[in-house]
């Protein structure tokens, strides 16, 4: 008996507006004449952490109450203590002044695309129920990278709601064998039945 696995456009695809990306591709560009892709990816790496993270961080992003100037100076002193790079505080210190911070979370999205595609990678994100070891995270990446033909970046996480199985997402395309997603479909035809 095979497994069912359901291959649909993934409903949370990665959009980047465009206004992202046009911040991005300069900073990239920027980055490239100096040498410094690989400095940016840890800033970069570090930020989209903070993002996840929640609390504070983000709020302070989306929030209207600050002006600019104090988003600004915010912004350079949470750089200044995260001892990210001139490029990067610039970077954020821009995105402050003209009052883009609350579409940061886009824009760290956008630069790990763009990176991706600097070096020739696909990026994909796999949701497993239970965390993924270095063994099965290897394994993964390696069917991944295997079925499309390119190198993949892959990040993992973890949705406890999933209840088993895995999620991976690339690009638009998703491939859900979950448990819950079988247990949905099995629901689904014991209704129809």
């Amino acid at each position: 008996m095979s497994a069912e696995v359901e291959t649909t456009q993934a409903p949370g695809a990665l959009r980047v507006s465009p206004a992202a990306s046009r911040y991005v591709d300069a900073l990239f560009g920027l980055a490239v004449e100096q040498d410094a892709v690989d400095v940016l990816e840890d800033d970069f790496a570090a930020l989209r952490s903070m993002i996840a993270a929640g609390g504070d961080f983000r709020s302070f992003l989306k929030s209207p109450v600050y002006d600019a100037e104090d988003k600004s100076a915010a912004i350079a002193a949470i750089a200044d203590k995260a001892s990210f790079s001139q490029l990067t505080t610039n970077f954020l210190k821009l995105v402050a002044a003209n009052r883009r911070l609350f579409a940061l979370d886009d824009m760290v999205a956008a630069f790990f695309e763009r990176l991706a595609a600097h070096r020739g990678e696909v990026s994909a994100q796999a949701i497993s129920a239970a965390p993924l070891n270095d063994d099965q995270t290897k394994r993964l990446r390696g069917e991944i990278e295997r079925y499309l033909g390119k190198a993949v970046n892959l990040t993992t996480s973890v949705d406890p709601d999933l209840l088993g199985g895995i999620v991976v997402k690339v690009g638009s395309t998703m491939v859900d064998s979950s448990l819950r997603s079988k247990l949905n479909r099995l629901k689904t035809k014991l209704k129809e039945a």
